[in-house]
């Protein structure tokens, strides 16, 4: 098991919750690998907490698609498939283009100047080496076009799913020369948003995943 990782402390938060954040972002970093097992005794005595925490976290880590229980063997970091992201991916796909759409006819011209603010911000991340940060940034463009469809249960759907896409994310945020097309998309998006072209919107979504999906698999491929 790498000991590339620690415990970061948060007094605002329960010790279970400080438990998962640090599993969670080892998990996304590659400090646990895909398919390497996860021994509560030896998370325990690394992150210098008790059992119940470790077992607590990776019961909400195999929720979120991050952990695979294997019979006889216990928990495992969940190796990323391609029919997982396939399927992910489709359910994204349908969302966002539903988002945009909504969004379309509901976005204020504070959200655009937001939107364009956030792309800024994520190009700024692009320029780092800290692949969680770029994440945020990207999550935060997206989450401004949620807010914007003023459809709260669509929100909390895209919001669960978030979650499940966060690990692929930090796949194709690996690829540098996949940056200038990233933020290009984000802009597209933005101007059909701007123009509130229903159909030009929705194109842009489907390409911007598009191009994603075809990134991701290009990097799970190398991996092999």
């Amino acid at each position: 098991m790498t000991t590339d990782f620690e415990i970061k402390m948060d007094a605002y938060l329960p010790l279970r919750d400080v438990v998962f954040n640090s599993l969670r972002q080892a998990i996304l970093r590659g400090d646990l690998k895909p398919g390497e097992r996860l021994m509560e005794i030896q998370l325990a005595n690394r992150l210098g907490v008790s059992r119940t925490p470790v077992r607590e976290a990776i019961r909400k880590l195999e929720l979120e698609g991050l952990v695979q229980m294997i019979p006889r063997k216990g928990a495992e970091v969940a190796k990323i498939t391609v029919k997982d992201l396939e399927d992910v991916l489709e359910v994204r796909t349908a969302l966002e283009e539903l988002a945009v759409r909504d969004a379309c006819e509901n976005v204020t011209q504070e959200q655009l100047d937001r939107l364009g603010q956030a792309n800024e911000e994520f190009r700024r991340a692009l320029e780092g080496e800290d692949l969680l940060v770029c994440g945020k940034a990207d999550m935060n463009f997206h989450e401004i076009i949620y807010e914007a469809t003023n459809n709260r249960r669509l929100m909390q759907i895209l919001n669960n799913l978030r979650e499940q896409m966060y690990r692929y994310r930090m796949e194709y945020l690996k690829d540098r020369e996949m940056y200038p097309v990233l933020l290009r998309e984000h802009e597209t998006i933005r101007e059909a948003l701007g123009a509130r072209d229903r159909e030009k919107a929705g194109a842009a979504i489907r390409d911007h995943i598009e191009n994603q999906r075809e990134s991701i698999i290009n990097s799970l491929r190398e991996d092999e």
